[in-house]
């Protein structure tokens, strides 16, 4: 796999740009503000590069720090999320921005890339957690709260995992404010409100 490559910007596109290697062309995508910096510029660049292989197609994405080209390929991990919602969240958020948006539930902040809606979103910041890099994503002040552990007993992840909603989405709307207790409120109550949280977004 190609992990770098260093050569002058010969070109570029919407999306991506071109990289003479020594006289070989690498088309490699990236963000539109690593795209903007590439424009006119006469020396060399290194740019750290995630390989992405499939039947159909082998493509370059170019990220200028690894720190960068590490978020894309954690963000490439989550459940629905590919290459180029990923390559869009970078591209709306910077590193320490989405680093502030995980750590906050900040859903409206992650929905300003193209195609993440609000379940999207919601994926995002519960799965990331786990996911990011080990001292990367770091919240500037507060911890956020954990999503609320299942009681013993208790109907309402039972009957969201029959619905099809995976561990994730059960764990968020056992968290969510809006979700009643299993004291509060009767599980078809708590249930319709589980499934107006995990409702996707118009």
């Amino acid at each position: 796999m190609i992990a770098m490559l260093r050569g002058l910007p010969a070109a570029t596109g919407p999306d991506h740009l071109v990289l003479d290697v020594g006289g070989v062309g690498y088309k490699v995508h990236g963000t539109a503000s690593l795209i903007g910096r590439m424009l006119g510029r006469v020396e060399p660049v290194t740019l750290h590069i995630s390989t992405i292989v499939r039947e159909d197609a082998f493509e370059l994405f170019g990220f200028e720090t690894a720190q960068e080209r590490d978020v894309f390929d954690t963000l490439r991990g989550v459940n629905r999320v590919g290459s180029r919602m990923a390559l869009g969240l970078l591209s709306v958020l910077e590193p320490g921005d989405l680093a502030r948006a995980v750590s906050m539930g900040d859903t409206a902040a992650l929905a300003r890339a193209p195609g993440v809606g609000k379940r999207t979103a919601q994926r995002l910041c519960l799965e990331l957690k786990d996911k990011l890099p080990e001292g990367m994503f770091k919240p500037s002040g507060a911890a956020a709260p954990a999503a609320a552990a299942p009681r013993p007993g208790d109907a309402l992840p039972l009957a969201l995992a029959r619905l099809d909603y995976r561990k994730s989405e059960i764990d968020l709307a056992l968290g969510h404010p809006d979700v009643p207790g299993p004291d509060a409120a009767p599980v078809e109550e708590r249930l319709r409100a589980a499934l107006r949280v995990l409702a996707p977004s118009a």
